[in-house]
């Protein structure tokens, strides 16, 4: 579940491996470019975590934000 905390929507991910993580990190990757909207993020290991903000509405989280996390959502589903 996505937590809205400073400004930020974040999650954690966690997958059984790095592959795992980094693939869907490349899924990731893919759909953010794709929206024109990227993640700031951090990998260790086995673990994703996710942050969305938006930086052209002062760092805030926006309706951009919310799509991001709901196709990211979707990815793993």
């Amino acid at each position: 579940m996505w937590k809205e905390e400073d400004n930020k929507l974040k999650k954690t991910f966690k997958f059984t491996n790095f592959q795992e993580a980094f693939a869907f990190m490349t899924r990731v990757a893919f759909l953010a470019e794709g929206m024109q909207h990227h993640p700031n993020w951090s990998n260790v290991y086995d673990t994703v975590v996710i942050e969305l903000t938006t930086h052209d509405a002062g760092n805030t989280v926006t309706k951009k934000d919310h799509t991001l996390a709901k196709a990211i959502d979707e990815l793993i589903s």
